[in-house]
């Protein structure tokens, strides 16, 4: 049975004592799973607005994230502390065999398996290569990359027939094509 100035709250069904502050306004108790609820139900709630459907997309946000990003340069980059949170990268000395000095290929391991790293890796990898830091910029850089993989595994990326990274006419000694 609540009590003279309880409420119910909408997600666990306990009484509880609203904060005077709020007032009739609190729905929910404080709980940290309740809160949840309530932070959730309160974006779901802003976000079917009308006026804030789109209010991280399209070009006018991405000018003012870039506006925004020139005035605090930095701010995203801002300096660690500590030790690095991976050990140090061991070196392997190279090993020459025979008198032609060239070391026999290990077995191969395949470029599906050196592929397989997780989504954050692959994103900071490419944001790092192509200093990219917008999503948009991101997701086209990254459409061409595939693109250019996909041409490459499956044979389109060249000349008829072509095996080789190398295009052909580099391989005959022509003049080297910038690709832009």
């Amino acid at each position: 049975m609540a009590k003279a100035g309880q409420r119910k709250c909408l997600s666990c069904g306990q009484f509880f004592d609203p904060d005077r502050r709020v007032g009739a306004r609190q729905q929910y108790c404080s709980a940290s799973p309740c809160r949840q609820v309530s932070k959730t139900t309160s974006h779901k709630r802003w976000r079917s607005k009308p006026e804030n459907r789109d209010y991280f997309r399209g070009p006018v946000h991405v000018l003012r994230v870039r506006a925004w990003r020139a005035a605090h340069p930095g701010y995203a980059r801002g300096g660690r502390s500590g030790p690095p949170l991976q050990d140090e990268c061991v070196t392997q000395a190279i090993e020459l065999t025979g008198e032609s000095g060239v070391r026999p290929v290990p077995a191969a391991v395949p470029l599906q398996d050196l592929l397989a790293a997780s989504a954050p890796v692959l994103a900071g990898l490419i944001a790092h290569l192509f200093q990219l830091t917008l999503q948009d910029e991101m997701a086209a850089t990254t459409r061409r990359l595939v693109q250019l993989g996909t041409d490459l595994i499956s044979g389109g990326g060249g000349g008829e027939g072509q095996t080789s990274a190398v295009p052909a006419a580099a391989a005959t000694g022509a003049e080297p094509v910038q690709l832009g």
